[in-house]
């Protein structure tokens, strides 16, 4: 999010300057978990990680040798994990950016990223539940349950939990079931 291909751009502001503006739009996830597994964890490629930090530094490689592309400035933000070397993380973020991630700065809580203009956030999978919050654009929140092909998730988010469409956020793959 915080840089051009191939120069570091001040990364807070970027980041912000997006969310506020509304200027990105999250890739389409990917087909769904992938029958590949990874080569350092034999967990399913492609999956969901989110950020452990609220600083991660995203390389064009997988190493400290390698030039920063990125900088991101969201705990808990959905990331789509690609690849794996080592103790390296290919991801693919909600606006787009590609690059490397340690995985230590990575955790399996399923979050979700707010794609919509405005989510509503209900009592019960139905579009006339009444809502319980409404979540603008680029609020994240954390994934509590999901079953297989569903159009609704039970979500928390800001501490309340409710139930949101799958087609306002990005963080789960097409027909997933997140337990």
């Amino acid at each position: 999010m915080a840089a051009a291909r191939g120069r570091l751009l001040p990364g807070a502001a970027l980041v912000a300057a997006a969310l506020l503006l509304g200027a990105w739009q999250a890739p389409p996830a990917g087909p769904g978990p992938g029958p590949a597994k990874g080569s350092a964890t034999g967990w399913p490629v492609p999956r969901f990680e989110s950020f452990r930090s609220k600083e991660i530094y995203m390389r064009a490689g997988p190493g400290f040798q390698y030039p920063i592309v990125w900088v991101y400035h969201r705990f808990d933000l959905p990331v789509e994990v690609t690849g794996e070397f080592n103790v390296w993380r290919r991801v693919v973020a909600p606006d787009g950016g590609d690059g490397w991630v340690h995985e230590a700065l990575l955790h399996g809580v399923r979050s979700f990223i707010v794609t919509a203009t405005r989510g509503t956030l209900r009592a019960a999978p139905r579009r006339d539940a009444a809502a319980v919050a409404y979540l603008d654009k680029g609020v994240i929140g954390v994934i509590r349950r999901c079953r297989a092909g569903a159009t609704w998730c039970r979500v928390e988010a800001g501490h309340r939990t409710g139930w949101l469409r799958r087609a306002a956020f990005w963080g789960s793959f097409a027909g997933e079931a997140v337990k």
